[in-house]
């Protein structure tokens, strides 16, 4: 909301992902300021601690709260947004869509078993968007590790993991990522792509 209020271009409508009926108001409301939409970025997400040893602590309930925000809400937004987006192309360039995921759905880590295969979900469902939709839009993810931002502030230990076994020797600035998703934004011709952003963990 303050970021919206410091551009002269940008507007603030909150909805709760959770909500089937929010998500499409999300994207008729968006529609009725701007008249278009061209990029879809799905960047919201939540997560739940568990060890992924404690199986019962995994119940239905966090499985299920977990896919509808991780996996049936960013699945809807597209299907909301899909006619607007293929508007896109008429004026000349795809619509964009790109999802933001976890290296937890492409290693067997996370923060839980149901988390992590929510995001695995989201990777798939990425390649699978990216060929139902082409060509007139475009569907990639973005797959970041460790992120420094005020939530993992205090994850001392993941800090030091990325800190000793990272190539980069670090976890992800924000601005990391966000550098990724405006290039798959700019880009006219990826699509079906998961870019794993974890400053080169994965290789080790």
């Amino acid at each position: 909301m303050a970021l919206a209020a410091e551009l002269d271009c940008a507007a603030y409508i909150q909805a709760d992902l959770a909500d089937d009926t929010q998500r499409a108001a999300l994207v008729r409301d968006a529609l009725a300021i701007w008249g278009r939409l061209d990029v879809l970025v799905n960047n919201a997400g939540i997560s739940q601690v568990i060890p992924h040893a404690d199986l019962g602590a995994a119940t239905p309930d966090i499985w299920r709260e977990l896919y509808e925000v991780n996996v049936i809400a960013p699945f809807r937004l597209v299907t909301a947004a899909e006619s607007a987006l293929r508007a896109a192309a008429g004026r000349g360039r795809p619509g964009c869509v790109v999802n933001v995921s976890s290296h937890a759905g492409v290693r067997p880590k996370g923060a839980s078993l149901p988390y992590a295969t929510s995001k695995a979900a989201l990777n798939h469902m990425t390649r699978l968007l990216a060929l139902a939709l082409a060509p007139d839009i475009r569907v990639n993810a973005v797959a970041p590790g460790l992120v420094d931002t005020p939530l993992t502030a205090d994850w001392t230990q993941a800090q030091q993991v990325w800190r000793d076994h990272a190539p980069m020797r670090r976890a992800a600035r924000p601005d990391d990522i966000a550098q990724i998703v405006s290039m798959l934004v700019a880009s006219d011709y990826l699509t079906g792509d998961v870019v794993v952003a974890d400053g080169g963990l994965h290789l080790t």
